[in-house]
């Protein structure tokens, strides 16, 4: 499978802010964000982003791509099943990439970030619907329901993480989490402001309309 490899402070210095892509550590002072903030590299400092409306689309498209962790062609694919759907491109676009199973899990507080997330998944640890499943961007729909398996919970990661279930207050409306079951499930479709990071999916539809 064909991922990022990039330094994930240098992509939100490139983005110009917080995209909160190593979980805790974006919210202390070691974030990258915080002791440089500007783009990386010799000249970043004085970099000038573009003020075109192409540059502007072309940023916002790698925003959001980078805050999901998805590369262009998966990208794109999920542009194209969304603008074959009912309603708002744009926003039929940030459900699909919210209801990926990597991004659930980490919104349920099972990961401390989307890449933390991928890692459990592809180690097998969750069942969907009682069955394993271990393809990070399969997408859910709603009445699906996630758990932690029989077998892998036991493990030194989970019990460690169940007194901080217990304690999450900020679950999506959109999930219901059951802590002392290690399970969560997909109550409503997610809206634009689910995200959690201001991003204007429209831009992204103008990009790939031209």
């Amino acid at each position: 499978m064909a991922k990022n490899l990039d330094s994930k402070c240098k992509l939100c210095r490139r983005a110009g802010e917080k995209l909160f892509l190593k979980g805790d550590r974006c919210n202390t002072a070691k974030c990258a964000m915080s002791r440089r903030p500007y783009a990386p590299g010799v000249h970043g400092q004085n970099a000038r982003r573009s003020s075109s409306e192409f540059g502007r689309q072309l940023a916002m498209k790698q925003k959001i791509k980078r805050i999901y962790g998805v590369l262009e062609r998966q990208f794109r694919h999920h542009f194209e099943e969304a603008s074959k759907l009912s309603g708002i491109t744009g926003d039929q676009l940030l459900s699909r990439l919210e209801r990926r199973l990597d991004n659930v899990v980490y919104r349920l507080g099972f990961a401390t970030s989307r890449a933390q997330a991928r890692q459990l998944v592809g180690h097998k640890m969750f069942e969907v619907n009682g069955k394993r499943q271990n393809v990070a961007s399969a997408e859910l729909k709603v009445g699906d329901v996630i758990k932690i398996k029989v077998t892998k919970a036991q493990k030194n990661y989970w019990k460690n993480l169940s007194e901080s279930l217990a304690a999450k207050q900020d679950v999506p409306h959109w999930l219901f989490l059951d802590a002392a079951k290690g399970e969560g499930k997909i109550i409503a479709l997610p809206t634009r402001e689910d995200v959690g990071v201001s991003v204007d999916p429209q831009m992204v539809v103008e990009y790939y309309s031209k």
